[in-house]
């Protein structure tokens, strides 16, 4: 009797232990499923940026020299140069991820690497096309560039207001059509966009150095330059130069439909380290002496904040730290 007592009361026991199994076992397979139907980053079978490409900038409105040195330093360092010094982890190891997108493309013959270098300089202080721009501006103002091998980018200051800026957008790139011809043809050439938020929108464009907007809100971190408008260009630059080296025309790489893709970068917003989640970007590392956030350094001692990318080897967001 006694056994047959200590039977029915282990019976709940026995009970939920199984429920618990296979509700672990229904989340096994449902997480399986999710990460199954998440989109790839699928190869559209057109051309990526490669070879020798200088990336040329364009600055229209004011910027101090102190800041147009952090973002071409920070162009500098991009470069995988042996005698360009950069302490572990960097920029250049940062843009290694981009590499892998050339080894893995559908092409039969190895489609040669990208190799990025500080181009020309171009300065607008006078604000020759006003204060409000419109996205033809925008194109107008980056055709002063180099137009062949070259990436050209239309930097505007905290005093610009552009086209859709901090409503649905802190950046863009693109390409537009050559004034010279290849071949007898009119090539196209590649673009990029990005604007100043310090005071139009710091929390949508200059997070984390800047309180959100919207969503989780947690403490703004101390910009690794000093400078919370230009420290948030660089973050919006470095996802549009890997977005635009691996999708230039709109038929390279990205996720989902064309119009509405996530490309190398954005396909992780809002992941700087490992430990990153909604309003927290990652395990970060920290100077000791400014108390400043990062994730890769640069020449010249610079520190940056470079957002993670999508690996297509293990297609998941890869991080430096």
């Amino acid at each position: 009797m006694a056994s047959f007592y200590a039977s029915k009361a282990a019976l709940p026991t026995l009970f939920l232990a199984l429920c618990l199994l296979q509700m672990a076992s229904a989340t096994r397979r449902l997480a399986e499923l999710v990460q199954d139907q998440s989109p790839r980053m699928l190869y559209h079978n057109g051309p990526l940026l490669s070879g020798k490409i200088s990336v040329n900038l364009i600055w229209y409105g004011g910027f101090k020299p102190s800041q147009r040195t952090i973002v071409s330093d920070f162009v500098a360092s991009l470069s995988s140069d042996p005698l360009v010094t950069q302490a572990p982890p960097s920029v250049s190891q940062w843009w290694k991820t981009v590499d892998k997108y050339y080894h893995l493309s559908s092409s039969k013959t190895q489609m040669p690497s990208l190799t990025f270098s500080l181009g020309r300089q171009v300065l607008d202080e006078g604000y020759s096309l006003g204060k409000s721009l419109t996205s033809k501006h925008l194109v107008e103002l980056a055709s002063r560039g180099e137009q062949r091998n070259a990436v050209n980018i239309v930097l505007t200051s905290s005093d610009v207001a552009v086209e859709e800026f901090c409503m649905s957008r802190c950046g863009s790139h693109g390409s537009a059509v050559g004034s010279g011809k290849v071949n007898g043809r009119r090539s196209k050439f590649a673009y990029i966009w990005v604007g100043n938020s310090e005071t139009q929108c710091p929390g949508q464009c200059a997070w984390p150095f800047h309180q959100p907007l919207y969503g989780p809100q947690s403490s703004p971190l101390v910009a690794p330059n000093g400078d919370v408008g230009v420290d948030g260009m660089v973050i919006n630059l470095a996802g549009l130069l890997a977005g635009t080296a691996t999708n230039p025309f709109s038929n390279g790489y990205y996720q989902g439909e064309a119009g509405a893709s996530l490309e190398a970068a954005s396909a992780c917003t809002g992941i700087y380290a490992n430990g990153a989640y909604p309003g927290y970007a990652g395990n970060l590392l920290v100077d000791e002496a400014t108390g400043a956030s990062y994730n890769a350094h640069g020449v010249n001692g610079r520190k940056y904040l470079v957002p993670a990318l999508y690996d297509p080897s293990t297609s998941s967001c890869s991080t430096l730290v």
